[in-house]
């Protein structure tokens, strides 16, 4: 079995670097089509405690969600801060709280597609996923990679066609059922800006690479970038799934 190579920190570098570069594609449609699922599957279902319901696969042993989580309240009850403004986005670094956007802060377009944009500090509070989910570890999404096993670990995992994703979006075959979607990014430094969507997936992990970085597995339309660990800033707005205990 192939294993995921994680060694040549140059890649993630090169990748970084290529993310800074990319201009902001994003599709900006006020009418997003529904996502497209593989229909050969029985998808089970989740709810948060908003009572968003989330549709949920199994990929060998692992059942994760199947969408990009948009609670706006962690699983006790309490609140997630949402900020709007970009300054205040990026000072999260000094006060290191929990934080939630919707893609250029407009909840009524991108909400149900592409879910919520959260920094690392939600994550690391242990609270965001529904009651027997969590974010997964890095150690989970390399279970996921190796279970696929294939240099075409993108195209299993991202939605087909182009829908969302903007062309090339070569191969894709979603046939792990996993529905990845280019949600996006908030930028944590510069000026706080979005970026990317319909280009770019970026998923968190629970897992923190330093003090002030966290590590992240990312997609990107371009067949050539097949799936990557990236550890960037934690006040970085990415998307979350969830995965089951």
């Amino acid at each position: 079995m192939t294993k995921f190579n994680l060694k040549n920190i140059s890649v993630i570098l090169i990748f970084s670097s290529y993310l800074l570069s990319c201009e902001d594609d994003s599709k900006n449609n006020e009418l997003i089509p529904e996502i497209k699922f593989n229909t050969k599957f029985n998808y089970g279902s989740v709810t948060d405690i908003e009572g968003n319901q989330y549709k949920t696969i199994q990929i060998g042993e692992q059942i994760w969600m199947a969408e990009n989580l948009r609670t706006s309240t962690y699983n006790d009850g309490t609140p997630i801060q949402l900020i709007a403004k970009n300054s205040e986005w990026m000072n999260t670094e000094q006060t290191e709280e929990g934080a939630y956007c919707w893609y250029d802060n407009n909840i009524n377009t991108y909400s149900n597609v592409y879910g919520a944009l959260y920094n690392f500090y939600t994550v690391e509070t242990n609270k965001l996923c529904p009651v027997g989910w969590h974010v997964p570890s890095k150690n989970e999404w390399e279970i996921l990679y190796n279970y696929l096993d294939s240099s075409e670990i993108s195209s299993k995992l991202k939605e087909s066609d182009t829908s969302h994703w903007i062309s090339p979006n070569e191969g894709a075959t979603n046939e792990s059922g996993f529905t990845a979607l280019p949600g996006g990014y908030r930028y944590g430094y510069f000026d706080g800006h979005f970026g990317n969507l319909g280009n770019h997936a970026a998923w968190w992990s629970d897992s923190s690479h330093t003090r002030t970085n966290a590590w992240s597995f990312q997609l990107n339309n371009h067949p050539e970038f097949i799936g990557f660990w990236v550890a960037d800033i934690k006040e970085n707005g990415f998307s979350v799934r969830c995965l089951k205990d």
